[in-house]
């Protein structure tokens, strides 16, 4: 496998847990790097995801993997910043982490394969391409994602 069947094989992995969560989530392309001998592809998401609905997320995506036969590598638990780690059958190691403000980040990072030129994703982001050097914060609202569960012991309207 050279490095952009790798990247292509990447897009696979990150479009089916993309496909996979629902309500849909809006995103778009991160940086693809390209080290000596591997290719990492990125995706941002760009719904806003409260801190009530990131466990939602991680849970959808943590069943995925499972169900797809990804190895669980690691879990960060942390309340502000969790993440989780997987491998794939064939080497590619994959993980979601939440970054500030809540953000979303999806990351492959591919095995060592042979050297190669790397295309651009073709894959077709979900939210509006963002312009300059920095991929902005969450910007996009969802009825679901970016709820705010009601606090325990709170009476509403206090």
């Amino acid at each position: 496998m050279d490095m952009q069947s790798a990247a292509e094989r990447s897009d696979v992995i990150l479009d089916a847990v993309l496909r996979e969560i629902q309500p849909e989530l809006r995103w778009v392309h991160g940086p693809t790097t390209v080290g000596s001998c591997d290719v990492s592809r990125r995706r941002a998401v760009m719904t806003d995801i409260s801190a009530a609905r990131r466990g939602n997320l991680l849970g959808v995506v943590d069943r995925f993997w499972r169900k797809s036969g990804y190895r669980m590598t690691a879990v960060n638990n942390d309340a502000e910043f969790p993440a989780v780690y997987a491998q794939t059958p064939d080497g590619f190691g994959v993980r979601l982490r939440i970054g500030g403000k809540g953000q979303a980040f999806f990351q492959v990072d591919t095995p060592c394969v042979r050297e190669s030129a790397v295309a651009d994703s073709t894959s077709q982001a979900t939210a509006p391409p963002y312009e300059g050097e920095f991929i902005p914060r969450p910007n996009i609202h969802s009825d679901f994602w970016s709820a705010e569960a009601p606090e325990v012991g709170v009476a509403p309207g206090r």
